[in-house]
């Protein structure tokens, strides 16, 4: 008896060092891990984990396309979020790739390609589909129980077709991207692009609605989000209408600020093919970057003037992400790239990451 729970009890301490270790490993600024979701040239999908110097620490298959990606707070987790209308999403080991869990969605529902964990560690909220009423917008609520994810309930996001949501600064208050745009279960076909509802939603993570706002153009379809530590809120859109309209797709709403156009250029706004797929803010330099993969470029702007400081064509550009020095880059048919931002003059370097195929999103930890 006393041999068996001296043995439990070296385990749990074993486990508490090496998730210690973990912790310390990334504040102490261990190379940057790049998390995203990628398929090979027969189709087949993978999560994955790369250094910024090219060697793969994982590559794990997994059976449904994935999206974006979150990782716990404190523990070595990462959950890659089945892209709409998955039903699987993985929460990962990120020391080696071991497939931890396969989160499958409750009946009736599917996942939208994204998620939160709440700063605890303990509560995870998914951005789903209800497909009895197509496109009503809620948020899968699980919660931690040991190493797997078992659901405890769901929240409305107040819209229809959610995709992306995020935390304020505050760590309490939820910002949801309601894309506005109905569709049924195993679908991605739209139903109702004569009567959008996008918008723009921050509620608590009680479920109560705190504000809801649009854009003047009701088929823009608000999608991804960037939080700034100040609170600032950067959405970019795909744009539903006809190809010969200039839909504003990328908003800001400032703290104490209605949500509205960022002032981008004309010609800019007419070469990003109405479609943008990632976008962030670097808090450091002040700065917002935005992927348009259909129009291949890449658009970096001034957070707080506006002023235009890269516009760069960069092949199908994907995912991007914030590192010291500027940005990363993924591309679905190129090379991944880092851009430099911080002298006058962006720079971007190849990475030395495999090329293409690289979805839209990418998560450094």
């Amino acid at each position: 008896m006393l041999r068996r729970q001296a043995l439990k009890l070296g385990s749990a301490l074993l486990g508490a060092l090496n998730l210690s270790g973990w912790s310390l490993s990334r504040r102490r600024g261990s190379p940057a891990l790049l998390l995203s979701a990628r398929d090979d040239g027969d189709g087949k999908h993978y999560a994955v984990g790369y250094r910024l110097d090219g060697s793969q620490v994982f590559a794990t298959p997994v059976g449904q396309r994935c999206h974006a990606i979150i990782n716990h707070p404190t523990r070595p987790l990462a959950l890659f979020v089945a892209r709409r209308p998955g039903t699987e999403s993985y929460l990962i080991d990120l020391r080696d790739g071991r497939l931890v869990q396969t989160l499958t969605s409750q009946p009736n529902r599917h996942f939208y390609g994204h998620a939160v964990l709440h700063k605890d560690g303990e509560w995870l909220y998914a951005t789903e589909n209800d497909t009895t009423d197509p496109g009503r917008g809620v948020l899968g609520v699980y919660r931690f129980e040991g190493e797997r994810l078992v659901h405890s309930g769901e929240l409305s996001t107040h819209g229809i077709g959610p995709h992306e949501l995020a935390w304020m600064p505050d760590g309490e208050t939820l910002v949801v991207a309601n894309g506005g745009i109905r569709t049924e279960a195993e679908s991605r076909v739209e139903m109702n692009l004569d009567a959008m509802q996008p918008s723009l939603v921050l509620m608590r993570r009680d479920g109560t609605l705190l504000s809801q706002e649009t854009l003047s153009q009701s088929m823009n379809s608000v999608r991804h989000l960037a939080i700034g530590q100040d609170g600032t809120i950067v959405a970019c859109q795909q744009f539903m209408g006809g190809s010969e309209e200039t839909a504003e797709l990328l908003a800001i709403k400032r703290p104490g600020q209605p949500f509205q156009a960022f002032p981008v250029p004309e010609a800019q706004l007419q070469n990003m093919a109405q479609y943008t797929a990632s976008v962030a803010i670097h808090d450091e330099l002040r700065l917002v970057a935005l992927t348009a993969p259909r129009a291949n470029r890449l658009f970096i702007w001034d957070l707080d003037t506006a002023a235009v400081r890269l516009d760069a064509p960069m092949p199908d550009c994907a995912g991007v992400g914030v590192v010291p020095d500027g940005f990363v880059v993924t591309s679905g048919q190129g090379r991944c790239r880092l851009y430099d931002c911080r002298k006058p003059t962006l720079v971007g370097q190849p990475l030395e990451l495999p090329s293409g195929l690289w979805d839209n999103h990418l998560h450094l930890v």
